[in-house]
């Protein structure tokens, strides 16, 4: 292999695929992304067997060839280096020699034999969906998913199709988040199960695209293609719950209040929460406050008020303040409504301007 390219280019697409690489001890190939030289393109691959990827970049190729080393070292070196924009990569004795007006570098490589086949999804059911999208209703949701694996699909991000849009939703059976963005085919989308690992290096990956995305899902397996790069990612076989069934329609208490005046009550009670983070909320309607008390026998105590716009009955309840929190990353309005039907019912949170995200948190029994 020998190979001229942009130094910008490759290190975005060495930074990229770094991300997946795997840290398995037992398999070290799964540390190192395969670099291939083949026609005008250097194709950089990389895969921790839960999640591929491949990217391609221009370059000027005198020889094709294979080269396979590790993404934690390359990654690091390219990071730092400095010199003109101009990189020669090649294949001697079985490792990869870089060289740039600054420096020339041998690391050693592994055999490309050893390397994984990265997959491609086939006859599958292609969409196409704003990218900008994609990262909203993976961003507002998967915070919610369990971080056990003994139930698998609680540990993804389901995502199905209604006429409002693509539906994202995470829960772990204390807490749920659902968001809705807009989809323009969203008729025939089958329902998928994504893991909630995958998702989190999905969004390093694409955090930062602008462009559409091609979105090609199966049984077992979905892709996403936009420009150069693609990903697939495996699928979980399971049955997500029926959610819906417990976001009320009708609620007894109601409460609107500003989003910042929350979060901030929210942050000062925290200091006193104890090790559960358990928090108790008082819906006062008479004196149109929000009560909030936290305890902690080594700390100490508080009382915060909160003025709010409140309807309907009385109650007095508690929650887990981290469960609570959470979702305000997720919301945009400046006004938020907390909904409650009883001591033993979930509290529904919503923006008052985006109807499109809905927050469930279980109250703790204790």
């Amino acid at each position: 292999m020998k190979v001229e390219c942009i130094k910008e280019k490759f290190c975005l697409a060495v930074s990229k695929a770094e991300k997946i690489t795997g840290k398995n001890m037992t398999l070290p190939i799964l540390s190192c992304i395969l670099i291939e030289a083949k026609g005008n393109f250097l194709i950089l691959k990389a895969t921790n067997l839960d999640l591929g990827i491949e990217i391609k970049i221009p370059a000027k190729v005198a020889q094709e060839g294979l080269v396979t080393v590790p993404g934690q070292v390359l990654n690091g070196f390219l990071s730092n280096l400095t010199g003109d924009n101009n990189l020669k990569l090649e294949e001697k004795d079985g490792n990869l020699h870089i060289l740039n007006s600054s420096s020339q570098t041998i690391i050693k490589s592994q055999p490309n034999e050893d390397f994984p086949t990265i997959p491609r999804v086939k006859d599958g059911k292609v969409y196409e969906i704003n990218s900008q999208d994609l990262i909203k209703g993976l961003k507002s949701v998967w915070y919610s998913a369990s971080l056990s694996n003994i139930k698998p699909e609680l540990s993804s991000v389901f995502i199905h199709s209604k006429e409002e849009g693509l539906v994202f939703v995470a829960t772990d059976s204390f807490r749920l988040a659902e968001k809705t963005v807009k989809f323009k085919k969203n008729s025939d989308f089958e329902q998928i199960l994504i893991p909630f690992k995958n998702v989190t290096d999905l969004l390093k990956i694409i955090n930062e695209e602008k462009d559409s995305l091609a979105i090609n899902s199966t049984k077992n397996q979905i892709s996403f293609e936009y420009q150069d790069t693609y990903i697939v990612s495996r699928v979980i076989e399971g049955v997500f719950p029926d959610y819906q069934q417990i976001i009320a329609k009708e609620f007894k208490t109601a409460v609107i209040v500003l989003k910042q005046d929350l979060l901030n009550t929210l942050k000062l009670s925290n200091v006193f929460s104890d090790n559960f983070n358990q928090l108790n909320i008082k819906v006062i309607p008479k004196e149109k406050t929000l009560e909030f008390k936290t305890k902690n026998s080594s700390v100490g105590e508080s009382v915060n008020k909160l003025v709010a716009a409140i309807t309907g009955e009385e109650i007095e309840i508690n929650f887990n303040h981290k469960y609570i929190i959470d979702c305000f990353q997720s919301i945009d309005s400046d006004s938020v409504s907390l909904s409650f039907n009883g001591l033993n019912k979930p509290m529904v949170i919503r923006g008052i301007s985006d109807k499109t995200f809905t927050y469930l948190v279980m109250p703790m029994n204790r």
